[in-house]
């Protein structure tokens, strides 16, 4: 049986990982450096409640990845 790389589930030690995990690691990286950049450029002024903020960008992140990662694979193959 052939699966697709985004539906993948990888094992470790006997012990298997959701794929939504994997894609909230990848989701990690690009919000870290966003809110680092954000928080450079003096954006959180502008911010009432920065844990909630980081909290929605996060999620949105997270969402571009989920919806977008299936069909940035079939584009690159």
């Amino acid at each position: 049986m052939h699966t697709t790389w985004p539906f993948f589930t990888p094992e470790a030690f006997g012990i298997y990982f959701p794929p939504v995990l994997i894609w909230a690691f990848v989701a990690l990286a690009p919000y870290l450096l966003l809110r680092w950049g954000l928080a450079r450029a003096g954006f959180y002024r502008f911010v009432w409640h920065r844990p909630l903020f980081d909290a929605a960008l996060y999620i949105i992140l997270f969402g571009m990845f989920v919806l977008l990662l299936p069909s940035l694979l079939e584009v690159l193959r």
